[in-house]
């Protein structure tokens, strides 16, 4: 498929004063960490919107089960591993989109159905809001915590980190994206 190029966007994803995004040079180690990590989740869920169920389960490259579904449901489990478990400490909660005999179950459980959408990005914008809220708190970023694997890390490694995990799979919604329609753009 060809690329799609919208007239008047100027090669990015909206029109200018539409985009969502904000880039407002803010001051502050966390305040920047923050507005990185804010607008690599907007840009996920906005390389998702439009689609029906059946495009947002489409799979990558076989045999990847990779898909812009399989990304959100993972997303959320890597908010809820990190912020909730993590950040949080709270390893008595269950997992999301994991299982013990199952580690792939948010992509492999990306299916084309209206529920499991629906639950994909409900999941997603509660870990966001949680996440989020606990950020909103938050006044060291020096401060360590134990993983739920026993490892030492500090709050601002853990915080880069998913800038990281964003900014990788957004890479991935890119090439997903274009493949399911050829929309392309920043």
């Amino acid at each position: 498929m060809t690329s799609q190029h919208v007239v008047g966007y100027d090669g990015m994803w909206a029109p200018a004063g539409k985009d969502p995004r904000v880039m407002a040079n803010p001051v502050g180690e966390l305040a920047t960490i923050r507005e990185y990590l804010t607008n690599y989740r907007l840009t996920l869920g906005m390389k998702c919107d439009d689609l029906t169920p059946e495009q947002l389960a489409t799979r990558s490259v076989p045999p990847s089960t990779m898909s812009l579904l399989g990304l959100i449901r993972h997303m959320a489990r890597v908010e809820h591993n990190w912020f909730q478990r993590s950040l949080q400490g709270r390893r008595d909660i269950p997992r999301l989109y994991w299982s013990a005999d199952n580690h792939d179950l948010d992509f492999d459980g990306a299916v084309a159905e209206a529920g499991v959408v629906e639950d994909a990005f409900a999941a997603w914008k509660a870990q966001i809001a949680a996440a989020d809220e606990w950020l909103d708190g938050l006044t060291d970023l020096d401060a360590t915590v134990r993983t739920p694997h026993g490892e030492e890390a500090s709050i601002r490694d853990i915080l880069i980190h998913m800038i990281e995990e964003y900014a990788r799979h957004c890479g991935h919604a890119d090439l997903l994206r274009e493949c399911i329609d050829g929309r392309t753009g920043q």
